[in-house]
């Protein structure tokens, strides 16, 4: 058992784009950073770089996919066989996919990875973190979740990849809220926040083909901004001592694309309680966890 009193923060997708300057900004806030993984190999590169930029970082490594249930039970098991706490979880990581996934249990793969692993993961570790205001949750969202809907009837959204990820990134906006109001209603003090990171040229985008890539980034590149740029919402809304739990934040500038840290703009759809409450109950069935705070 770790028994460190220094404060532990977990990264998913950590070994890459947004999430490795997540992973880097935390660290430079001096917390142990706990680098949540699907590949070893990238992992341990990933950390090497961190290192070398910053050798006072307190890394780990725990693999971690998140479209797969019983990879996200062992991270939750392997996590509390090290660590006594957790007092920041930051659900980075996702994917972008142009054509029909689905994982192992047949479930949309976006929606799988995006939102339902970070709900499932959150419920298996929340009450490791402390009641404290310091305590966050950070849910990455997307400017895809605005005109985006959720699909209750059919998830897969009949295998168009883009409106499965925008469909994806709504309901991790959904979800951050809704636990938001949940622990609000419970007395708790630990903070549910939303963000997203404007665009920037990501590790989103190595699930394309090479001609979609391109084709992306000639119409958007203008807007684009570095990772380090884009973790900057995620990084505000982890460490700042004035943020308020159910915010979202994101860039202020052209679009929404990139600029300084502010409130984010949404899509009416996320004040739609009835929608973020059917979300919270399809993902407890689908997950197969209840989520008890």
């Amino acid at each position: 058992m770790n028994t460190q009193p220094q404060k532990i923060a977990i990264v998913t997708g950590a070994n890459n784009g947004i999430g490795f300057e997540t992973a880097a900004g935390m660290a430079e806030a001096g917390y142990h950073v706990v680098m949540a993984c699907r590949s070893l190999a990238k992992a341990e590169a990933a950390r090497d770089e961190l290192i070398a930029k910053l050798p006072s970082a307190s890394l780990d490594i725990i693999l971690l996919d998140l479209g797969d249930f019983s990879s996200v039970q062992r991270f939750a098991e392997d996590f509390r066989a090290r660590y006594e706490k957790l007092d920041v979880l930051i659900n980075n990581a996702g994917i972008l996919l142009y054509s029909a996934q689905t994982n192992g249990g047949g479930i949309e793969l976006q929606f799988a990875t995006n939102h339902l692993g970070h709900f499932l993961l959150t419920a298996l570790l929340i009450d490791l973190m402390p009641d404290d205001p310091a305590s966050r949750i950070v849910a990455l969202s997307s400017l895809g979740h605005k005109g985006a809907s959720i699909h209750f009837d059919d998830l897969t959204c009949g295998g168009d990849g883009g409106i499965a990820y925008g469909q994806s990134k709504l309901a991790c906006l959904l979800f951050g809220d809704e636990l938001d109001r949940r622990l609000r209603a419970s007395g708790r003090k630990i903070k549910a926040l939303s963000v997203h990171p404007g665009g920037s040229d990501s590790g989103l985008f190595t699930d394309m083909s090479d001609a979609q890539r391109s084709k992306l980034k000639a119409q958007v590149e203008q807007f684009l901004h570095s990772n380090a740029s884009a973790a900057k919402p995620a990084l505000h809304a982890a460490l700042s001592p004035d943020v308020k739990g159910g915010d979202y934040y994101g860039p202020t500038g052209a679009q929404e694309m990139s600029g300084e840290v502010g409130h984010a703009t949404r899509d009416p759809i996320t004040g739609d309680l009835d929608v973020a409450g059917r979300l919270w109950s399809v993902s407890e069935e689908l997950t197969g966890k209840t989520f008890s705070l």
